[in-house]
This record gives structure tokens, C-alpha cells and sequence, in this order.
């Protein structure tokens, strides 16, 4: 099959989302298929896939970019078109940020009450702003497309927010290497990257990976370490990636807690994090499904998390997980931090995580997605054979008519 795959940038060290298209195409090729990458940016590990890439040079902007994709695709001719949300001439739709309305909500929330007002402002005169609305209208009217939702909540988002029909939406969730990411990796790096960032035996560590650092709930994280800090408990929070880390070492310095906070920033590789690390918690207040929780939940870590994330889905509470009800909630934040200062706890917790883990692998998700394109392809193939066998109907018709003499057929009754 001849899949075409589109986003900005194929490049896995750039997030979430790039990560997973780079290692869903490495999936797809394993599993026979001609892969065709539309992007207007290409990372160097790219040239080690044997895909087929199509370089969108200085696409620019998401509304450009999308017809620029839509014109290199429509001469490419694959037999499925996915889109990982920047374009919408696609089969499959596949937005991994989830509703952008629903997330630009989310945003202004994250923001002080003052911020908050001046951004809604400043965004209902933004001529960019109005162009993306533009583009996500385009990008979720009915052309027949599947739109995927990463969890039940994003499938709700499409129903409520963008009037998407049932028969429309499939959920499959992020799944996870469970080699990659594995207990005894984390085990194994352990002593190492402990001892390299300066952990104390007897400091527990918190580890929290993630791009927009507000959105994720890192002001919570730094008030709930503040808290815990004037309990006299041992406690260590890594926060993995974001930008402007300087900014937030300020934040983290007044509020007395810089000593015990490593601002790490990006990074290409979270494992030695995870390994550092005694649990992973991120109080967010958005996320579709997010990755980085179940690769450390694969890791063999427990997590603390929000009902906010779509992967929150996933887990059950006090079983496999510690779920918060609301993320800025700041007495429910360090209570749940606190319960995993037990160490007897969290080896549950980890033991739990790691089957649940399992049980999403990413081999599924793509065998999941690789299901849906076969049933796009058949429902394609019944619709052209029944418009073939009408076609052949109607050359019939015509053949007879010509056949049957004119004074017969139109001779009138008597």
C-alpha cells in the first residue's frame, strides 16, 4: 500500500508528535508498505528510514502549508492520505494535539487572570489566529475523512466542538515500546544517571517531561515542591524540556526551591530521567494521550497524572496510577506526592504501570491504524464496483434502446 503521511517536521527529536510519525512510518515499513513523508522540514535521522520524502521548501505558514501539501499529495497519489493535523486533504485525520479549540481554552486557563484577558483580546484580532480557526473549519468538514481521536474525551472534543458524526470517529490511543522503555533499562542506568545529577540516596525524585511547561502543570509542581520543602521531606523534581528553562529557574529561585529543582531542558533521550527518577507526575491541564506518560509507566515508574490527560484512560486509580481530579488543586497535588514518598507504594504502583503499559503496545497502535486504512481501502472498493455495476447497467440500457427498433420503442397503446 502507498501511504502518504504529513506533518510540519519529521524529525522524532522535536516532541511527541514527531516521535510517534517517525517511529509509526519505521512501523509501517516493517509491515511492507511504500511510505511517502510530506513535511516541510526534515530531521537528519530521517534518511535512516527508507521512506520516500517530499520537502515542502518554505511552506511557511499552517494555511500554505496545508495547500502546498494538498497539491504535492494530489501528484503523489497515494492510496491512503494521513494527516497528523496540519493539512485537510487527507483519508485519515489524525490531530495529536487533540481539538484546537478545546486546547486554546485550556491555554487561557494556565494563564493569570490579567494574562488571560489580554490574550483572549489580543486573539480575536489576530489575523493568524483567524487563519488557523480557518484552517481547523476546513480541516474538520464532512469530506468523509475518519478523523482519529487519541482518547474518549478528544472523541467527545470532535462530537461537541467541530460536529463530527459517530460513524466518522475511531479512538486509538498512543501506544508505547516496551523494549525501548523498560524496567530494566531504567535499573541499569539507575546508579549512573542518579550520581551524575547529584540525587542523594535518600532524595526521592520526581521527573516530569514536557514542551509547554504551564500548560503541564509545572507551576503546581514547583508550589507543591515549595510545600513539601517546608515539611522537611527529601524531594528532587526534574523537569525535562520546555523552553525559556531560564525563566522558570527565577520562579523556582523565589520561591525557595531552586536547590532542589534541575531545570534539564531538551533532550533527545528521557531515559537517563526516568532512570533518575522514583516517580513521573504531571499535573496536566491538557493533554490528548500523552506519551511520555506510558513510556515511564513502561519504564517501570508510577505515575501521578490528571484526568485532564487523555492516557489517564488507560489507568485506574490506586491501581496502576495516582489520578488527580483537578490539576491546579494544590492540596490534592502534594497529597499525592506524598503517598509516593512510600517506597513500598510505589513499587506497586510501578508493578501495575508496567502491565498496563503492555497491554498498549506500539505495535498495536500501528497494526490498529494499519486496520483502519484497510477499511477505508475495502469501503473505497465496494463503492467504486457499485458505481461500476451502474455504469454497466446503464451502457445496457443504452445498447438495448439502440438495439430495439425506433417504431417499437416508440410506438404508442392503443
Amino acid at each position: 500500500m502507498k501511504i502518504g503521511l504529513v506533518l510540519q517536521c519529521f524529525d522524532p527529536s522535536r516532541g511527541g508528535l514527531e516521535q510517534w510519525t517517525y517511529n509509526f512510518a519505521r512501523g509501517l515499513i516493517d509491515r511492507g508498505h511504500d511510505v511517502h513523508v510530506v513535511a516541510e522540514r526534515f530531521g537528519p535521522s530521517a534518511s535512516a528510514l527508507p521512506i520516500t520524502a517530499h520537502a515542502l521548501d518554505g511552506a511557511g505558514r499552517r494555511f500554505h502549508f496545508a495547500r502546498a501539501s494538498q497539491a504535492r499529495l494530489m501528484s503523489i497519489a497515494p492510496d491512503i492520505i494521513h494527516d497528523m493535523g496540519y493539512g485537510w486533504y487527507c483519508d485519515v485525520f489524525h490531530p495529536h494535539i487533540g481539538s484546537w479549540y478545546s486546547l486554546w481554552r485550556r491555554r487561557l486557563e494556565s494563564l493569570s487572570p490579567l494574562r488571560r484577558f489580554f490574550k483572549r483580546g489580543f486573539d480575536e484580532f489576530s489575523p493568524r489566529v483567524r487563519q488557523l480557526r480557518d484552517l481547523v473549519d476546513r480541516q474538520y468538514a464532512d469530506r468523509g475523512q475518519i478523523m482519529i481521536a487519541l482518547s474518549h474525551a478528544i472523541a467527545d472534543d470532535f462530537r461537541q466542538l467541530h460536529d463530527v458524526p459517530d460513524e466518522r470517529i475511531r479512538v486509538v490511543r498512543n501506544g508505547v515500546d516496551i523494549d525501548y522503555f523498560s524496567p530494566q533499562d531504567r535499573i541499569h542506568r539507575r546508579e549512573t544517571a542518579r550520581r551524575s545529577l547529584g540525587i542523594g540516596t535518600k532524595e526521592t525524585t520526581a521527573v516530569i517531561v514536557a514542551q509547554n511547561l504551564r500548560l503541564k502543570g509545572v507551576p503546581a509542581l514547583l508550589a507543591a515542591t515549595a510545600r513539601l520543602a517546608r515539611q522537611g521531606r527529601p524531594l528532587r523534581l526534574l523537569v525535562v524540556g520546555g523552553k525559556n528553562v531560564r525563566g522558570w529557574k527565577l520562579k523556582a529561585w523565589r520561591m525557595g526551591v531552586s536547590s532542589r529543582v534541575d531545570f534539564v531542558g531538551m533532550v533527545d533521550d528521557p531515559r537517563p530521567y526516568y532512570a533518575a527518577a522514583d516517580y513521573f507526575v504531571m499535573p496536566t491541564l491538557y493533554d490528548a494521550c500523552s506519551l511520555v506518560a506510558l513510556e515511564a509507566a513502561a519504564a517501570g515508574l508510577p505515575i501521578i497524572t490528571s484526568r485532564c490527560n487523555g492516557a489517564a484512560e488507560m489507568f485506574s486509580d490506586g491501581r496502576d496510577c495516582l489520578l488527580l481530579d483537578r490539576p491546579t488543586d494544590l492540596d490534592e497535588l502534594t497529597a499525592k506526592m506524598l503517598q509516593l514518598s512510600d517506597e513500598k507504594k510505589r513499587s506497586r504502583l510501578a508493578l501495575a504501570a508496567r502491565t498496563t503499559a503492555e497491554n498498549n503496545t506500539f505495535e498495536a497502535n500501528v497494526d490498529h491504524i494499519a486496520a483502519i486504512y484497510e477499511q477505508i481501502i475495502d469501503q473505497r472498493s465496494r463503492l467504486t464496483r457499485v458505481d461500476k455495476s451502474s455504469e454497466d447497467r446503464s451502457r445496457m440500457v443504452e445498447a438495448i434502446r439502440r438495439f430495439i427498433p425506433s417504431e417499437t420503442t416508440g410506438r404508442k397503446s392503443a
